[in-house]
């Protein structure tokens, strides 16, 4: 019997360091302990002002109240647009939900730029670095409890609009705006 115990307790031990070695691989490293707390959907066409429809992967359609005024003022980015992908932090209360944190995804795809800086974050979780020379590129991104993380770095979006970007960490501020790729046409002769 301890024998049999002894195996399994290996077993446990050698499966979770595969676990914390597929995590560096992902570029998130020391994220996979923490529980996700956002939820994730598309805005519906029933969201309104003070409230967002949205419509999960599983097909369950929340109706979440957006609180505008007080201390827990809810924090949208990217806005609310019928059809874009959002992630929703948000607490259950005896009046229903409420959102927390509010971020428009479709909004945060696409290429960003700054003075040292050139990426575009793309739809399947990845970032890929427009600057060759880049040392510690960004190579992924996820949102975590209604925070953007680009591989160890967690950053809390300030703004995020149609060609801004602003995300703050400890280090600092950090503005990026909209590029877009220049289309070079060529006329025939």
């Amino acid at each position: 019997m301890k024998k049999l115990l002894y195996i399994a307790m290996m077993l446990l031990v050698v499966g979770a360091c595969n676990d914390k070695k597929d995590a560096k691989i992902d570029g998130f490293i020391g994220t996979d302990d923490a529980p996700d707390s956002t939820v994730y959907g598309v805005c519906g066409d029933g969201t309104m002002m003070n409230t967002l429809e949205l419509v999960t992967a599983m097909n369950d359609t929340l109706v979440i109240r957006i609180c505008d005024e007080g201390e827990d003022s809810t924090s949208v980015v990217g806005g609310m647009m019928c059809g874009d992908r959002m992630a929703v932090t948000l607490c259950n209360t005896d009046d229903g939900f409420v959102a927390h944190r509010v971020i428009n995804l479709t909004s945060l795809f696409g290429r960003w730029s700054s003075i040292d800086k050139n990426f575009e974050i793309t739809e399947d979780g990845e970032v890929h670095s427009m600057v060759t020379a880049e040392t510690n590129a960004w190579t992924a991104w996820r949102i975590l409890n209604g925070q953007l993380l680009l591989n160890r770095d967690t950053f809390d979006i300030l703004t995020l609009g149609a060609d801004s970007l602003e995300l703050e960490n400890a280090f600092g501020i950090f503005c990026y705006k909209r590029s877009r790729a220049i289309a070079v046409q060529v006329d025939s002769i």
